[in-house]
């Protein structure tokens, strides 16, 4: 039910997201701003990356009970996002507001820290603690480097133009900008994949083991 419940939030939440950014590109269709395009496959990216972690957290550690903050901290991600998605013609606003939308993602991997460690005591077993092991370790790289480095790169784009808007913007300096965040996007959709085709084996042994646990009969007082 756990399950069923958090994946009908994070493709609600993600279809919200996409209509904005498909709004937004159709605004760009009907000016012909091919310039701005690159945000588009940005705001695309972005889609894919939130979508795939989310539903890799789903099938690895969410379970009863239902975790409040955390789908707090996923609707406030899917609030910046779609504001980020209405900016894809104004690149300083959409560089503030993936720095935004950087932090709060890092606070959701932090606050995670604490359904991993439960998922862990309350699904002891080879298989679980295999995949626990695995999580946490994923889990960790992305609080100490992977979200630190996209807030960061999005800051210092958003200061490059806040300080130097006649190199950036009147130039189109900025499509560099762009260019990389789209890179790495891109390079961060690249290890989401990689990691889930790392460890589908160890979900799989694990959900097994799980569900041995929920259908042996409890034992009598």
């Amino acid at each position: 039910m756990i399950v069923g419940i958090e994946l009908t939030l994070i493709s609600i939440i993600q279809g919200v997201a996409l209509t904005f950014l498909i709004e937004s590109a159709k605004d760009l269709t009907s000016t012909r701003a091919l310039f701005f395009w690159p945000y588009v496959v940005a705001g695309l990216l972005v889609i894919f990356v939130f979508w795939s972690r989310s539903v890799l957290h789903i099938i690895t550690v969410i379970r009863w009970p239902l975790e409040f903050g955390h789908n707090f901290l996923y609707i406030a991600c899917a609030l910046v996002e779609a504001l980020l998605f209405t900016r894809i013609n104004n690149p300083r606003a959409w560089f503030a507001l993936a720095t935004l939308f950087g932090a709060i993602g890092w606070m959701l991997f932090v606050y995670d820290l604490r359904l991993i460690r439960a998922r862990g005591q309350d699904s002891a077993g080879l298989a679980s603690n295999r995949l626990i092991t695995v999580v946490m370790r994923d889990q960790w790289r992305n609080i100490s480097v992977l979200l630190p480095a996209v807030m960061l790169s999005n800051l210092g784009c958003y200061l490059c133009i806040r300080f130097w808007p006649e190199t950036f913007l009147d130039r189109g300096w900025h499509l560099l900008l762009i260019a990389t965040q789209v890179a790495g996007f891109a390079a961060y959709l690249f290890y989401v994949v990689r990691y889930f085709k790392t460890i589908t084996s160890l979900i799989v042994e694990a959900r097994a083991e799980w569900r041995r646990a929920a259908e042996e009969p409890s034992a009598s007082p």
